[in-house]
């Protein structure tokens, strides 16, 4: 108990931050609650040591596909780079369809795991040219669960710039940067051919992100994974973000004006989320 909250979990941050505190695997450790918030490792209690504690190392090849993990320069995270790697298809995946990308209803993570491991899909793209059949053939997926999974991927073939910008899982680019492309960019196309010193021109678009766009779309299986959901019928809606956030969105004022209108006029910004 700390600060009268139950902790079982405290981060650590990184590999960096457990050598500068050397922390060691079977150490007794102060914890804390970083800003009232946070658990936090603090130090480590070395008077407690038994000499069985031994140095954490992190691991030189990934362990969901065997292949050598880099760490690039200037970060404190060990990275696999193996595109083919079956966790990061998962994770792309799982990121494509979430609630806040491409809103694929029911596609959780233990049946994409399932349709990943067993091959039905290699590729975000392949999500589009499923039929019932290869989604009834999994485990546990009856006719009719299957049919609902294929209408809301139908259903999701019709979402807006920014949201498809963001389910692109480019490195570095959340919901906010994917706003700001998509109110900078005409279309898809126009935002593939972008180089580092266009994108620089965005406001909030910094050198980390230019570069992580340029390398996404640099990548000819990238662009060849978009082209192929295209294909598949999907249509990208470009225009304003503002008039497609609130599109169908009700505002409800409290209080009273200064004067009797029928009619309340709201401008709102290009560039508003």
């Amino acid at each position: 108990i700390v600060g009268g909250v139950e902790v079982s979990r405290a981060t650590l941050h990184n590999e960096d931050e457990i050598r500068r505190k050397g922390i060691m695997i079977g150490d007794t450790v102060v914890v804390t609650r970083a800003g009232d918030v946070i658990p936090e490792v603090v130090r480590v209690v070395e008077e407690r040591r038994t000499g069985d504690e031994r140095p954490f190392v992190m691991p030189d090849v990934c362990p969901a596909c065997g292949e050598a993990v880099v760490r690039p320069e200037g970060e404190a995270i060990r990275r696999c780079v193996n595109i083919n790697c079956p966790a990061q298809i998962k994770g792309r995946i799982e990121h494509f369809a979430s609630k806040r990308a491409m809103d694929i209803d029911g596609l959780g993570t233990k049946l994409v795991e399932q349709m990943v491991e067993k091959q039905v899909i290699r590729d975000v793209s392949d999500l589009y040219y499923l039929t019932k059949t290869d989604i009834s053939s999994l485990e546990r997926m009856a006719d009719k669960s299957a049919q609902n999974i294929v209408d809301s991927i139908n259903a999701s073939k019709k979402r807006s710039f920014a949201r498809f910008i963001y389910a692109l899982g480019i490195r570095n680019v959340g919901e906010h940067t994917a706003g700001l492309l998509a109110g900078r960019f005409s279309d898809i196309n126009d935002l593939m051919r972008a180089d580092r010193e266009t994108l620089l021109s965005i406001r909030e678009v910094g050198p980390e992100v230019a570069v992580s766009i340029t390398a996404f779309f640099g990548d000819n299986k990238n662009r060849s994974t978009i082209e192929r959901i295209l294909s598949a019928g999907v249509v990208i809606e470009y225009g304003t973000k503002a008039s497609a956030k609130l599109n169908g969105v009700t505002f409800v004022f409290t209080g009273t004006f200064a004067q009797n209108s029928s009619t309340i006029g709201c401008e709102l910004p290009t560039q508003a989320q």
